[in-house]
């Protein structure tokens, strides 16, 4: 394996005081995998005590559980002790813990895959549950039984659809029949831990496998509600070929996967504005993962049929659906204010061709409106596969990208209050008036805004807006 030299570091100064250590958990899975590792974890049979002695800079993260990180060039690797766990009363973490040995360690993770320890002097994994063969199987099961494993932290429910999702891996029938029987305990975790793993499961390029997996496990119903009821909502074939509402979304992930995938492959070329926005936000895959999942939410509720399947207004309601959802699983203000912003002007591609040239405009210049640009490609990809609106909305971002800086307002409030009119919402709507003709190149200086409120608005006397 190639080690991170400071988790290897780590484990040789433990070993040296007489302690076992070995890298354990995830980095092993992925080195067996072919993956690059992204976090280090070491486990050893040193105590808490004996770490934080060992190490000048610490953190006692879960001391009582035996977990410490040690601090090195200024990463974090998480050091823990053996152990053996008692009873879980509250469905996340143990009552108590009893130090053990590496074996009883591993036996009581929650799935084999993640229960294998490596030994880098000695390049040898240590394998007391079968979780290289169930890499090599393309398996994914429990540690022991699973309802236990389950019951003792419900969390568990859907890491084992984001596992499932990420590695394409099979999950073993009890597993499974165990998820389905037990589903139901993933409405007791708090909301912030089930927002935590959806932000990974549908923002890391497998956002389609994890929700098929959601809906085969029945954890869908209990963990996302609100997209569970887009199941069997019909839509009108002639826009909507692909089927229901859920089966749009389901096409849509799939896509969001692959553009998800281009932008985090440093190597591939791509000149979508959207691209460039995944590379450079790092809020920008959640916006776009959960603007994706839930464009739709707002038409189950929605729905009527008189002419034709129609759902009016689906936008905004599902833009408030989406902000009470994302609110519930405690998800950051600018993150719930960004996504239903995404929704709420998802169905704005369908008039840009009509828009006044500022209206579009200032759509364009919106900081978000790459994500806006994907979202619709996305869209239109899960059902028409019609694209004239996306392209011409393409054509449009770049044309602006193209143009020199908008300059500052030809006008302000107080111009307007000099020549005679009271502040309040007037001038608002003069001050959007003379912008809106700015952005088309109809008024060009502060004289021509002027003189064109003096022509277009009745003279004002002093301090009466008329």
């Amino acid at each position: 394996m190639n080690c991170d030299p400071n988790a290897l570091a780590i484990l040789h100064r433990l070993r040296a005081a007489g302690h076992e250590a070995y890298l354990v958990g995830g980095c092993v899975r992925d080195h067996l995998m072919n993956l690059q590792p992204d976090d280090w974890d070491i486990a050893t049979s040193a105590c808490p005590d004996a770490v934080e002695a060992l190490f000048e800079r610490t953190v006692p993260v879960g001391k009582s559980f035996g977990v410490i990180l040690v601090v090195l060039d200024e990463h974090e690797y998480q050091v823990a002790t053996f152990r053996g766990d008692g009873t879980y009363t509250d469905g996340r973490r143990p009552d108590h813990v009893a130090f053990t040995d590496a074996e009883e360690d591993v036996k009581r993770r929650d799935f084999t895959i993640n229960a294998l320890l490596y030994d880098p002097d000695a390049d040898r994994v240590l394998d007391f549950v079968g979780g290289q063969q169930d890499i090599y199987s393309r398996v994914l099961r429990t540690v022991g039984d699973p309802r236990q494993r389950f019951r003792e932290d419900h969390l568990r429910l859907l890491r084992a659809v984001r596992f499932a999702a990420r590695t394409g891996f099979t999950i073993e029938p009890a597993t499974l029949a165990a998820m389905r029987e037990l589903r139901d305990l993933v409405k007791t975790v708090s909301g912030e831990r089930v927002g935590q793993e959806l932000v990974r499961m549908f923002s890391e390029g497998s956002a389609g496998p994890a929700l098929r997996l959601l809906e085969a496990s029945g954890l869908l119903d209990s963990a996302l509600p609100e997209v569970a009821r887009m199941r069997g909502v019909p839509q009108p074939p002639e826009y909507h070929p692909e089927g229901d509402v859920l089966t749009h979304t389901l096409l849509m992930l799939d896509g969001l996967d692959a553009t998800l995938k281009t932008a985090t492959d440093s190597a591939a070329s791509d000149d979508r504005p959207v691209v460039a926005a995944l590379r450079t936000d790092e809020d920008a895959p959640e916006i776009l993962a959960w603007a994706v999942l839930l464009h739709d939410v707002g038409k189950p509720v929605t729905i009527t049929y008189e002419d034709r399947i129609r759902f009016d207004c689906h936008d905004g309601r599902g833009a408030e659906i989406a902000r009470d959802l994302l609110g519930r699983l405690r998800r950051p203000a600018r993150i719930i204010d960004a996504v239903g912003t995404l929704i709420g002007r998802h169905m704005k591609f369908s008039h840009i061709r009509d828009m006044r040239e500022a209206k579009r405009r200032r759509l364009v210049q919106a900081p978000l409106f790459p994500l806006d640009l994907e979202l619709h490609r996305l869209d239109c990809d899960g059902s028409h596969r019609l694209f004239d609106h996306y392209e011409f909305a393409t054509a449009a971002w770049f044309e602006e990208k193209a143009r020199p800086p908008v300059a500052k307002p030809l006008l302000s409030g107080h111009d307007l209050i000099a020549l005679g009119f009271s502040p309040g919402p007037r001038l608002g709507e003069i001050l959007r008036a003379v912008d809106d003709l700015h952005l088309e190149n109809i008024l060009q200086d502060r004289a021509a805004a002027l003189a064109w409120v003096g022509e277009h608005y009745p003279p004002a006397k002093p301090g009466v807006s008329p």
